[in-house]
């Protein structure tokens, strides 16, 4: 008998593989950064993102969203955020991974060989994370970049530092001393300034001192505070020599609660899951950070740790956009073959795979970078590296899920089910930009980077493995040192991040990933051969070494 609801040429969902395992451009550039890195771990991890059950949470935690009760049912203000269980799954397999405060913890043994890098394991396990669910990571992102922050504070640190750095997560509103482990938040910016946090209106009057240091009262607002559940901040506010950062814990030492009033809960595009909040302070108890009026500074050094994980994130969000898009026209038949058979679909499958591995190399080079912040030389590079990996990984990504999403069509559009993973990358792509410092933020970064004598050596010491390699690479990478020499100004930033950015991912590439990836990359994006759209590839390139390298299964 025949029914009308036959249901074929529909893809199986991707679930139930191992994230890392089928990542070989991940891989690869983890053999190159980090060669002694043991990755069992990852693979562990890899194992556990992949399955049916951590996709449900995902899934719950961005639908079931945070939901503020400032007061609870006797009219006692409570300033508390409820979560689906789903995001506390999350947050306890982010924590027991190590992707918060782990590497700043206790020397880590060293390998055969010398050298430990914590800070690139733990790159990688973030971007296999953000495959699954990126929004839970923002409290995860800023207890890493705040965590070292603290050593400011002698005192504080060594009080909080242990529970910062601990496995365990444990989502209490209750004393730190009590609890087995706590995330930390951040609250810089105000209605009147955005990234201009030297406009900062918060008033902080100083209080007296105790065990902590220096104790001030606060009151004013903050326009974004995330995630206001977290146990403590580091905010800016201006005492009477400046802007000056502070340490506001939630649970007072006393036990008594700040007073940090949560107004609302930001109803944003996408990071649902987050709880991102604006925030009052009524005479609320913190203690200085660093040094009084050196709040800018305390500030930029967080900031180049939570610009690693922007960039982390894209290049995570672009690999599980890229795997949904291979996966469904392996399958989706169309005209008589396999979507991936056809050639403008393999033209446009091969370009979104050279993307997201050029992404992936770039940041994992940044993380090498931050491993080996006591080498000179990779202390400049990271003062490169963070702007334009940050400006340009992250301006690439809304434009990558929009491509990879037209790979599944409707199926793509829609919210619900397997298949609303796609639209749920795609509202979260625009975050990682904005977010801690916007494009033109970072273009003026790195024109400060620049700066620097040592600048345009460093760079040239890192295009130097693929001299010779590709002449389109060459001629950029010639071109460079008059440009930085030249200091170019303001109006030309962006350009210059954006060929800085496309020389590195070259130069990265031919070291890391097979011929066929680095000639495609050289060819498009610096070359001739290639349009102002994902697909425009030249026609003699290797598809299939391209497209099989970069196959989910």
């Amino acid at each position: 008998m025949n029914t009308t609801h036959d249901v074929f040429n529909q893809p199986q969902p991707l679930v139930d593989y191992n994230l890392f395992e089928t990542n070989r451009a991940l891989r690869d550039a983890l053999t190159f950064n980090a060669p002694e890195l043991d990755t069992a771990a990852l693979a562990t991890l890899g194992a556990t993102l992949g399955r049916a059950d951590m996709q449900t949470h995902a899934r719950l935690a961005n639908t079931q969203t945070p939901q503020l009760h400032s007061h609870d049912r006797f009219g006692q203000r409570v300033d508390q955020v409820e979560f689906h269980p789903s995001y506390h799954a999350l947050m306890a397999l982010a924590t027991s991974a190590g992707l918060h405060g782990t590497p700043w913890g206790s020397p880590h043994p060293l390998p055969k060989g010398g050298v430990s890098s914590p800070h690139v394991q733990r790159a990688a396990g973030f971007m296999l994370f953000t495959e699954l669910e990126p929004s839970i990571l923002c409290p995860i992102s800023m207890t890493y970049a705040v965590t070292p922050a603290l050593r400011s504070n002698a005192a504080i640190h060594a009080d909080w530092a242990p529970k910062l750095t601990s496995r365990a997560y444990d989502p209490a509103l209750k004393l730190f001393s009590q609890k087995t482990g706590v995330t930390m938040g951040m609250g810089m910016t105000e209605k009147q300034g955005g990234s201009d946090v030297r406009t900062n209106t918060t008033q902080a009057t100083a209080d007296g001192s105790d065990a902590w240091g220096q104790r001030f009262r606060l009151v004013g607002h903050k326009w974004f505070l995330s995630a206001p559940m977290c146990d403590a901040f580091l905010v800016l506010a201006q005492s009477r020599s400046g802007l000056s950062c502070f340490f506001m814990p939630r649970v007072l030492p006393d036990g008594s609660l700040n007073a940090i009033r949560i107004q609302r809960l930001k109803d944003k595009l996408g990071n649902k899951a987050n709880a991102s909040s604006e925030v009052e302070f009524e005479h609320a108890t913190a203690w200085l950070v660093g040094e009084e009026g050196r709040g800018v500074p305390q500030i930029l050094e967080m900031g180049s740790m939570t610009r690693l994980d922007c960039a982390l994130g894209t290049s995570g969000l672009m690999r599980q956009a890229l795997s949904l898009a291979l996966h469904h026209t392996s399958q989706r038949q169309a005209f008589g073959k396999r979507l991936i058979e056809q050639p403008l679909m393999r033209n446009v499958l091969a370009d979104l795979a050279l993307e997201s591995e050029a992404a992936t190399a770039l940041a994992l080079r940044l993380a090498r970078a931050v491993d080996r912040a006591g080498d000179a030389r990779e202390a400049v590079m990271a003062r490169l590296l963070t702007p334009i990996a940050k400006f340009w990984i992250c301006k690439r990504g809304s434009h990558f899920s929009q491509e990879a999403m037209e790979c599944l069509g409707g199926n793509g559009y829609v919210e619900e089910g397997g298949e609303g993973i796609m639209a749920r990358i795609y509202r979260e792509m625009p975050v990682n930009s904005i977010w801690e410092g916007a494009g033109n933020i970072m273009a003026l970064d790195l024109l400060r980077a620049l700066r620097r004598a040592d600048a345009a050596a460093a760079l040239a010491q890192e295009l130097a493995p693929a001299r010779g390699a590709h002449a389109a690479l060459d001629r950029l990478a010639a071109a460079l040192p008059s440009r930085v020499d030249a200091m170019v100004t303001e109006m030309e930033a962006r350009r210059l991040a954006q060929d800085v950015a496309l020389a590195v991912q070259a130069a990265l590439l031919f070291q890391t990933a097979p011929a066929a990836v680095f000639a495609a990359f050289c060819d498009s994006r610096l070359g001739d051969h290639w349009g102002q759209a994902f697909g425009t590839l030249g026609g003699a390139l290797d598809f299939d070494a391209i497209i099989s390298r970069a196959m989910p299964q």
